[in-house]
């Protein structure tokens, strides 16, 4: 469990960064306290059936080359142990991963057989989460749909030419693109079958792959693909791959991405409102939205009390919440005054107050 526990960490679950204090590895292995949209903390068991692999991602410390301690779990192992952590009340859900040492079906099919037991054998009917690997069959897709809520391909990368980078084992369209064509398919066929959609991660910064190229890829995949959500690995120079020597990316540079994916996502932004730099990357020190902001200086600054949503929403400091509050407020006939209104519900005034105006009220100056 410490080593296949710990090697779980990299597959993300989380809108944010990995976080070392996530796992318990030190106390109880396996547990990892996952955050919902609400902000409510979700343990969940985290955990490879294997850390074999044939696989030769470059970046991956369980690459097929990499001479290290190789384990597995069978199916009856890892479902013993799961339903120890939740009769004990120490997990909520399950998120399962694997390494490929060989026929990549026969890898899915004990993962399968993890949730096929946990559900017909046991009666669990908590959330599950399985990682389709790269060219599985489409047959075992849909078992794996039957049997989680939620199923996720790793994209990796936003470009063929940067997967090939990555790895020569598994092929961008067919591997990765074809099975998320597949899930999808199944899901409109079906909507029973993981019914909280399927999710996608990216490796950041592990080839020369800008941000431009990542976010034109994750607003692609929403259009095409109906993913739920895309997470951002930062690329870590692991010890004995291939990529040891590489330079990793700035820290902060998945924070912005999250934020422009969120602003693509969830405020209906188009890939030309974000602002990039001539290398295609975003200014690090800069939010997205408040650089969009003085990138389109003419549309400031916006009349709150006449305002529509989505001007509303273009506005730093202002978000969904605080939008609909001004809209409903002003359906009342109550008239913004002053910051000190906005800031009563939830505006950030000092990010908002060059970009507002009260009453034809200027409250500042961009």
């Amino acid at each position: 469990m410490e080593i296949l526990g710990d090697s779980a960490r990299y597959d993300l679950c989380n809108y944010g960064n990995y976080n070392a204090d996530n796992f318990l590895s030190g106390k109880i292995p396996g547990i990892y306290n996952s955050t919902n949209p609400n902000g409510d903390c979700v343990p969940l068991f985290k955990v490879l059936m294997t850390n074999k692999c044939s696989n030769d991602c470059r970046y991956c410390v369980n690459h097929s080359k990499h001479k290290f301690n190789r384990i597995e779990f069978t199916p009856e192992e890892l479902t013993s142990i799961f339903l120890d952590y939740y009769n004990n009340r120490l997990v909520e859900g399950l998120f399962l991963s694997s390494g490929v040492p060989g026929d990549v079906d026969i890898s899915m099919e004990n993962m399968v057989e993890v949730a096929r037991k946990l559900r017909l054998e046991h009666e669990y009917q908590g959330y599950i989460h399985l990682k389709i690997l790269p060219g599985v069959s489409y047959d075992l897709i849909k078992r794996a749909m039957s049997l989680a809520d939620r199923v996720s391909v790793n994209i990796e990368a936003a470009t063929p030419g940067a997967f090939e980078e990555l790895t020569t084992t598994k092929t961008f369209n067919t591997d990765i693109l074809r099975r998320m064509k597949w899930i999808k398919r199944l899901m409109k066929r079906d909507e029973n079958l993981a019914p909280s959609g399927q999710t996608t991660q990216f490796i950041v910064g592990a080839t020369d792959e800008s941000d431009s190229d990542i976010l034109e890829r994750v607003n692609w995949l929403y259009k095409k693909m109906d993913i739920k959500r895309s997470y951002f690995s930062p690329f870590n120079s692991m010890k004995d791959t291939p990529f040891e020597n590489r330079e990793e990316p700035h820290p902060k540079r998945t924070s912005r991405l999250y934020q422009a994916d969120y602003l693509i996502k969830s405020y209906g932004f188009k890939m030309k409102e974000l602002v990039f730099e001539e290398n295609g990357n975003m200014n690090i020190e800069i939010d997205p939205k408040y650089s969009a902001a003085l990138s389109n200086k003419d549309n400031f600054p916006v009349e709150i009390n006449s305002a529509s949503y989505k001007e509303l929403l273009r506005v730093p400091g202002i978000g969904k919440i605080s939008a609909r509050r001004i809209i409903e407020s002003r359906k009342k006939d109550n008239c913004f005054k002053n910051l000190e209104d906005l800031k009563k519900i939830g505006v950030i005034t000092n990010r908002a107050e060059i970009f507002v105006k009260l009453n034809k009220s200027y409250q500042s100056t961009l």
